[in-house]
């Protein structure tokens, strides 16, 4: 990945906006995940929007006060696209684990309707996401799952759609579903 100056800008942006915000598995300060998803992606990809977007990939989801409109202008309209072909819709007056199968069943028709960059996006934020919550899962056991929305079976569920998704838009073969597909693996017999 080259340190382009957009690609400065969105580590920078990112980091500001998730400031203060911690990763539920493994309690670290919540940047070091868009920076795994964007290295991750990296392996796949060097297009600066792409890793752009992977930077700020939860910023529209998760970050009050800032919005569409803000990305695309401080990034463009292609960046701004991709993070939204990957953003939940939260309400926050919406009880959180009774909203999580609902959100997850929007995000998959968002996926699927979505380009090829949010689909590689996406499928780098499960991969990290799964190797977060493994890590985690063996520090804390069951315990990890008190921290969630939603147990370790409707994961598993939820990240098998994407990775669904991933295969139709990529291939068996590509490497992102290699990654994806490996992850849940691992994952799933650490929950057996």
């Amino acid at each position: 990945m080259k340190l382009t100056p957009k690609i400065q800008k969105a580590i920078n942006v990112a980091a500001k906006l998730h400031e203060g915000q911690i990763r539920k598995a493994g309690g670290l300060p919540y940047v070091v995940h868009p920076i795994s998803v964007a290295w991750i992606l990296s392996e796949y990809t060097d297009e600066e929007d792409v890793i752009a977007a992977a930077f700020l990939h939860d910023v529209l989801e998760d970050v009050p006060g800032y919005y569409a409109e803000d990305m695309t202008r401080d990034f463009g309209e292609r960046v701004t696209r991709i993070v939204k072909g990957v953003s939940e819709d939260k309400d926050p007056n919406v009880d959180e684990e009774s909203a999580w199968i609902e959100r997850k069943e929007k995000y998959l028709i968002r996926l699927n309707d979505a380009g090829d960059e949010s689909v590689m996006v996406s499928a780098a934020d499960k991969i990290h996401n799964l190797h977060a919550m493994f890590e985690a899962y063996e520090e804390l056991g069951p315990e990890l799952w008190g921290r969630f929305n939603a147990p370790s079976d409707k994961k598993i569920w939820f990240y098998e759609e994407v990775l669904k998704i991933v295969e139709q838009r990529f291939g068996s073969t590509h490497g992102l579903t290699i990654a994806l597909e490996s992850a849940i693996t691992s994952f799933a017999h650490s929950c057996e």
